[in-house]
């Protein structure tokens, strides 16, 4: 029942990270791990190694919610920044919703089955059924599929079932929502004040349909909702959320994983020891990340001896945990084939589906001076704004539009020091026909808001002032448009990867049609289901 985190690096056998594992495994009997960021064939090497010392098959899962490559891509050797390859990294969920196409949302959940398991990986922490009502989410934003509660159900059921149609268990989450918040649970504990009839209309929506369609686990949501639960306890800890909602009313009958339980939305009130008591009474069968493992194993043992939960509390978890093994074949052999993974991880096709998603994505919200497709001979400035820590961003984008625009001016303004360079992107800004600023600021596991800061718009404001033909493209937040409300051209490309920068470099550029529609509104300013049309290789093109 408790699940600690590993990562999927190369590690020596006399480490102390191999050493803590191997006591996990030998001395504390650990049932599942949770698999952390490494390449393909390191993460297969090293649970491969971890099955062969556990006497029953370890259950392992992993954030995939933007495919095998949302953990399993190689990373970048630096310097230099040589790309290593590895799994498929499909753009976030919110492209998919833009595009409407739950095909594509099938496909998408066949691939992270293929590739995780062809490494090891037995269930997705996906996809994320929380429906995105609040544009101030810092942590949910482009993870939900939209703010619509039949898209993010019907994209979510899809996804579900393209997942175990091809041998993983997915899990929807965060239950019983996590989208009408302005508060990180990573942080703190939010409150969701929605009365019960909301929550039955918009937050449960997708949860139920997951259910119908098989869902395979559910992940609890570490806040509160008090028209559930007046206690005001995070759902997480809440028998009436986990057992009278989800297994009662909705009648869910498979595994309950917690969300990771050092984060601050369960710890704050009750500290790691409580809150893993309270989550086994509350219903919950695995509790992934804790703080202490031996701990945590000893607190849940201790519940039955202080009589909080009798033993077969305890039993019925493991019994679910056991049972979900058998169903993966887990006591027929737990090891993958490396060479079998090297025919499955990182296909062309796979890659292809991503491209696709990206491509069908794109969404064009606004272009009052008719920028886009761009006209050939242009003079074109790009401007990236990123912070310095995401090393990706703009290089993609730039590359892929110089191969059109040979003569791209590209420069880079820090978010986290803009005032460094700002006079000189000021200039360079006079002496473009176009400005393209692409924004990479996004929401993050340790983020307060999503907003750019307020530098980001304050540059736009005296680009403009300038007069500087501004474009701004959203490769983050797609809420952006909020902060620069008089930006005459807005495009969103939902995110930061390099396919979701290449698919936005070609709609620019002709080269790809625009057809994506806003699957959440940006109040005052685009409706959802909003969205302007380009067609392929249209007049002036590249």
């Amino acid at each position: 029942m408790v699940w600690p985190t590993v990562w999927g690096d190369y590690v020596a056998t006399d480490h102390p990270q191999w050493q803590r594992l191997q006591e996990w495994i030998r001395v504390e009997k650990v049932g599942g791990f949770t698999m952390s960021v490494g390449s393909p064939l390191d993460i297969a090497t090293k649970l491969n190694a971890m099955q062969e010392m556990s006497s029953v098959p370890l259950l392992i899962g992993a954030d995939l919610e933007y495919g095998a490559g949302m953990r399993a891509r190689g990373g970048y050797f630096m310097p230099g920044g040589y790309e290593l390859g590895g799994a498929v990294a499909f753009p976030p969920q919110m492209a998919l919703g833009a595009t409407r196409d739950t095909a594509l949302a099938y496909r998408q959940g066949e691939i992270t089955a293929l590739e995780g398991r062809a490494i090891g990986i037995h269930i997705t922490y996906a996809p994320v059924l929380d429906v995105n009502n609040n544009p101030a989410n810092p942590v949910i934003n482009t993870r939900s599929y939209g703010a619509d509660p039949g898209l993010v159900a019907d994209m979510g059921a899809a996804f579900v079932r393209g997942v175990q149609a091809n041998g993983m268990v997915a899990t929807g989450k965060h239950f019983p929502g996590h989208g009408d918040t302005e508060v990180n649970s990573h942080l703190a504990l939010p409150i969701v004040t929605a009365p019960r009839a909301r929550l039955d209309s918009v937050e449960l929506v997708p949860f139920r349909r997951a259910v119908r369609a098989g869902v395979g686990a559910i992940m609890s949501f570490h806040g509160a909702m008090p028209a559930l639960d007046a206690s005001n306890d995070p759902g997480t800890l809440s028998r009436v959320v986990l057992t009278d909602v989800l297994r009662g009313e909705l009648g869910f009958a498979s595994m309950i994983i917690s969300d990771a339980m050092d984060m601050r939305g369960v710890l704050d009130r009750y500290g790691a020891r409580e809150a893993a008591i309270r989550a086994v009474a509350a219903g919950a069968d695995v509790l992934i990340q804790p703080l202490d493992v031996g701990e945590t194993i000893d607190a849940v043992v201790a519940g039955v001896a202080s009589g909080r939960y009798a033993e077969d509390r305890v039993d019925s978890s493991a019994i679910r945990v056991l049972r979900m093994k058998e169903r993966l074949r887990l006591h027929h052999g737990a090891r993958v084939s490396l060479d079998s993974a090297r025919g499955i991880v990182g296909r062309n096709s796979h890659h292809d589906a991503a491209r696709e998603v990206a491509a069908r994505s794109i969404t064009l919200v606004r272009d009052s001076a008719g920028v886009v497709p761009l006209r050939r001979g242009a003079r074109v400035l790009s401007v990236t704004f990123a912070r310095r820590a995401d090393y990706l961003a703009g290089r993609a984008f730039d590359a892929e539009l110089r191969s059109a625009v040979p003569e791209l001016r590209s420069e880079y303004l820090d978010a986290d020091e803009p005032d460094a360079r700002l006079e000189r992107m000021l200039a360079a800004t006079r002496e473009a026909d176009v400005v393209i600023i692409g924004s990479y600021v996004s929401h993050a596991w340790n983020a307060t808001s999503v907003e750019a800061p307020r530098a980001f718009a304050d540059f736009v404001t005296r680009a403009r002032a300038g007069g500087a033909n501004v474009f701004v493209i959203a490769l983050g937040n797609p809420y952006l448009l909020q902060q620069i409300p008089f930006a005459p051209g807005y495009l969103i490309a939902w995110g930061g990867l390099p396919v979701s920068q290449q698919a936005a470099a070609r709609a620019m550029t002709g080269q790809a049609a625009i057809g994506g529609r806003l699957p959440i509104p940006i109040p005052p300013l685009a409706r959802f289901g909003e969205g302007l049309d380009r067609a392929f290789g249209a007049p002036g093109s590249y």
